[in-house]
C-alpha cells in the first residue's frame, strides 16, 4: 500500500487541520500473534503555527502507566510532513493523499528496564470530520513485534 494509492479519496485528511485543537484517542496494542497485551486511552491538543503542528499527547494506559509526548510537524508541502518527538530517533517521514496520512518512525520504547528502537509504520484514515481510524505495524529488524489500532474523536 502506498499513500498515493488513496489520492483523490474522500474526506480529505489534513492534520494539522484535524489535529488542530482537541482530540480523544482510545487504543490498543496486540503482539505479533495478535493478542491484545495493552489497551489506552489519550487526550490531545494540537496548534498549527508558522507551517508547524505542535501536538501535545497524553496518554492514559489501563495498566496505571501515563505518558506524555509532544510532537512537532512541519507541513512541507501538500503531501509531504517532517516530524519529530523527544523519543522519536532522527526524524518522522509523512505523507498525506486524499483520505490517508502515513507516517514512518523510529520510537524508543522503555522494555526491562532500557529503551528499544521499534519501527512504526502508521497510518491514520480520516472515517469523517470527526473520526478517524488509525493503524500501525511495530516492527524491529524488519520482523513483525506488534500492531496498534487506534480510534480518534475530534471535539
Amino acid at each position: 500500500m502506498k499513500p498515493e494509492d488513496f489520492k483523490g479519496t474522500e474526506p480529505t485528511i489534513k492534520i494539522e487541520e484535524y489535529f488542530n485543537g482537541k482530540v480523544k484517542a482510545w487504543g490498543l496494542l496486540q503482539n505479533r500473534s495478535g493478542k491484545v497485551t495493552r489497551q489506552f486511552k489519550a487526550d490531545m491538543f494540537g496548534k498549527f503555527e508558522n507551517g508547524i503542528l505542535t501536538l501535545e499527547e497524553d496518554f492514559y494506559w489501563t495498566d496505571g502507566e501515563k505518558q506524555k509526548r509532544t510532537w512537532k510537524i512541519e507541513k512541507l508541502d501538500d503531501n509531504n510532513y517532517k516530524g519529530s518527538a523527544s523519543d522519536v530517533v532522527g526524524n518522522a517521514k509523512g505523507f498525506q493523499y486524499g483520505s490517508a496520512f502515513k507516517f514512518e518512525y523510529d520510537l524508543l520504547i522503555p522494555f526491562k528496564s532500557k529503551n528499544i528502537k521499534v519501527s512504526f509504520d502508521d497510518w491514520i484514515f480520516k472515517q469523517d470530520e470527526r473520526v478517524a481510524i488509525n493503524r500501525a505495524k511495530l516492527t524491529k529488524f524488519g520482523f513483525k513485534v506488534g500492531e496498534l489500532t487506534v480510534f480518534f474523536l475530534k471535539d
